[in-house]
């Protein structure tokens, strides 16, 4: 079974009292889930018992890692200048949360996609993988992603799952969501519905999207008109823009989604210039819920990305990597969360009293 325990503690002794290997011991003392959570309280009991601490700087040496993780955010266009998508900076609480739990070291940076990030970290040592947030064009950015693999830097990327991906990937169900959408809108009497988003090989994840959406229209025997489709990248002015190509087109349309949130708010300031009312006139569905989501007016009909659950699976898709040398890709549903921009709140009943 292994040594006998001996002297000073170490996860060869841990490893020896539990009855599993060394390894094993190792990644249950970080926090990996891939250990079994019987195995894992059974190894931090024993640990407790003799009085074990992780010797992070030892550790490190032996296996010439860092500890530390990167997590590189992407420029974006936003209206407040910080030129960084809302929701990804939603996901960095979960991300932080979870490095935390793992004993991981976190580096957080802003990036051009101009930029060399992609040689900066790993070659240099600082960090042992990279998780990257928001990318713009995928065309451009997969070529980065091409230079990464060739390289042998471990990394993990948020977005659209597909079988041709380069490297590890996470995202949510963008296909599944975007029929989810879809089947709301149709549920409510909705005919005529029109998308916001570019959905072409450059946003896989809004072309994703917006073929879920054809895919309920088609289950409720309806067809989707191309017409009706508006290109838009993810922020308030293109969705404002989008939203005022799609009136001056003079095509009739009773509902909108918009491939992101920051989109469907755009998309709301121009239906309101043209004196539309939502939900009554146009219903629209956005994506992310996005704080502000839940604030615009009328709250923002939307689908949750499941934000816990991808700091979690972003660590384990990278540490797999990092440790097995497993390129894996996991893909996390999205979850419809229904308010007043297709649902109008309905006005409490008038008393009435007896002339």
């Amino acid at each position: 079974m292994g040594r006998q325990p001996t002297g000073k503690p170490t996860s060869f002794d841990i490893a020896y009292l539990a009855g599993v290997s060394q390894p094993t011991v190792s990644r249950a003392l970080r926090g990996d889930r891939a250990v079994s959570e019987k195995t894992r309280e059974k190894i931090e009991r024993i640990a407790r018992e003799l009085n074990y601490t992780v010797d992070k700087n030892a550790s490190s040496l032996r296996s010439q890692r860092a500890n530390t993780i990167a997590l590189l955010f992407f420029e974006d266009p936003t209206a407040d200048d910080s030129n960084i998508n809302p929701f990804f900076l939603s996901m960095l609480g979960s991300i932080t949360r979870e490095c935390a739990n793992r004993g991981l070291d976190l580096l957080i940076s802003f990036q051009r996609m101009e930029d060399d990030w992609h040689v900066k970290y790993q070659d240099s040592h600082r960090a042992d993988g990279l998780i990257l947030l928001g990318y713009g064009d995928y065309t451009a950015y997969e070529q980065r992603l091409e230079q990464l693999a060739q390289q042998g830097t471990h990394f993990v990327r948020w977005g659209s799952v597909r079988e041709d991906n380069i490297g590890a990937t996470v995202g949510s169900d963008n296909f599944g969501a975007g029929r989810q959408a879809g089947e709301h809108l149709v549920e409510l009497g909705r005919r005529k519905i029109a998308f916001l988003g570019d959905a072409d090989e450059g946003y896989p994840e809004f072309a994703d999207r917006y073929a879920g959406l054809c895919a309920a229209l088609d289950a409720a025997g309806l067809e989707a008109d191309p017409k009706l489709r508006m290109d838009a990248l993810t922020s308030e002015a293109d969705g404002y823009a989008a939203a005022r190509k799609l009136l001056d087109s003079g095509r009739d349309f009773d509902a909108v989604f918009a491939a992101s949130d920051l989109i469907a708010i755009g998309a709301m300031r121009a239906l309101a210039e043209a004196q539309k009312t939502v939900p009554e006139d146009v219903a629209i569905v956005g994506f992310d819920d996005i704080p502000a989501a839940g604030h615009t007016s009328p709250p923002l009909t939307t689908l949750m990305q499941d934000m816990r659950g991808a700091g979690a699976a972003l660590l384990d898709v990278l540490l797999k990597g990092i440790e097995d040398d497993e390129i894996t890709r996991r893909e996390l549903p999205a979850r419809l969360v229904v308010r007043e921009s297709t649902v109008a709140k309905k006005s409490p009943a008038k008393a009435t009293s007896d002339a």
